[in-house]
């Protein structure tokens, strides 16, 4: 009967749970209550008080085992029977499996203040005699119900009726008078219980299909993450050649150049290099920076237009805003760290450049100086 419990309770989840260890899930409860005969004498002239102990193991959310022993105090002779003077006159030691109803469903392992479900079990009957009289002792099974009310997560109140049948005479009768009520008796217990132990833990089930598509999306972030990886190495190593280009110019003898050209207008160029998706001036590029605020320190008449360009790497909407903040990202530069008037600085974003063939050199603002 147990094991048939048991199947249901295994196959009814909705949820995946955690495995508990070995020590987790247990509890124990003590109980007080009344039994009776249930026929053949008389229901409340016979009752007589009784107290119990039990110990039990959650298997499952829903489904638990358990031990139990039940005895019944002294305080009245059932007629046709011979009971011992004793304090008391019969017990009951058994195993017990029993299914929690309300823990069936999709969510086993959440808290529920109310719990309703049934229970059944075998175990040992003994009845105590008075002297001269051997003790009866037999075999019983037992089958009832179960509410129970979770004040907190560690106890809970419960209430359980059930009837405890004795199958000795089995054999002398017909199949079916091994659970006749005359070899019955009616329990109800009343107790508190106390649970040790964690609880279970549910955890999501995933449908194959998402966890295919989700590893499927990182494959493709990590080959992204590779590629934005040889692009940085890519423009480290042009911040490599830049620098040492400027080394070299810095490096030189200083030479007067007098350029002379209709409408006495002068113009020459300075580009400030970007690293992908970003607006920043790297520290690399400062030195070219400096050298347009140096012009325009030596040249008072003098004034820089200030174009900004991304290349075509992602969005296109996003490279044209990027573009408009490479160059405001100089001109802030040169107001801040250089003092340069605003007025003598246009800023503006070119949109999407195609200066150079390298693709990663059109993320630059190019500097326009210009003389009156």
């Amino acid at each position: 009967m147990s094991l048939a419990l048991l199947m249901p309770a295994l196959t009814m989840s909705g949820q995946a749970y955690s495995a508990p260890r070995i020590g987790d899930n247990w509890s124990a409860g003590v109980s007080v209550g009344v039994a009776s005969p249930v026929k053949g004498h008389s229901f409340f002239g016979n009752m007589r008080p009784t107290v119990g102990l039990d110990g039990s193991r959650r298997l499952t959310p829903a489904f638990s085992l358990g031990a139990e022993a039940i005895f019944g105090f002294n305080t009245s002779r059932w007629p046709g029977l011979v009971h011992s003077t004793t304090a008391f006159d019969r017990s009951y030691v058994g195993v017990y499996g029993a299914i929690d109803l309300m823990r069936l469903g999709s969510r086993p392992c959440s808290s529920r203040f109310f719990s309703l479900g049934i229970q059944a079990g075998c175990g040992w009957g003994h009845d105590f005699r008075t002297a001269g009289v051997p003790d009866h002792n037999f075999f019983a099974t037992k089958a009832g119900l179960f509410v129970g009310l979770n004040v907190s997560p560690r106890f809970s109140v419960n209430l359980a009726p059930s009837v405890l049948w004795d199958m000795s005479d089995a054999r002398s009768r017909q199949s079916s008078a091994a659970y006749s009520g005359r070899q019955a008796v009616f329990n109800l217990q009343a107790g508190v219980r106390y649970s040790f132990g964690p609880g279970f833990q549910c955890v999501p089930i995933y449908d194959p299909a998402q966890v295919d598509a989700l590893n499927g999306q990182i494959n493709s972030l990590r080959a992204s993450l590779g590629e934005a990886a040889v692009q940085v190495e890519t423009l480290r190593a042009e911040n490599a050649r830049l620098t040492s280009q400027l080394d070299e110019c810095r490096a030189k003898k200083p030479e007067v150049v007098k350029e002379v050209s209709v409408n006495n207008r002068f113009n020459t160029e300075r580009d400030i290099f970007f690293l992908l998706g970003s607006a920043t001036i790297t520290p690399d590029q400062m030195p070219n920076v400096e050298l347009v605020a140096a012009y325009l320190k030596n040249h008072p008449g003098s004034r820089v237009v200030i174009k900004g360009y991304a290349s075509r790497d992602g969005n296109h909407g996003a490279n044209v805003r990027l573009a408009a903040k490479r160059a405001e990202s100089v001109r802030a530069a040169l107001i801040k760290h250089y003092h340069i008037a605003p007025d003598r600085i246009s800023a503006s974003g070119a949109g999407i450049g195609d200066l150079f063939d390298e693709e990663a050199w059109n993320r630059v603002s190019v500097c326009t100086l210009e003389n009156k």
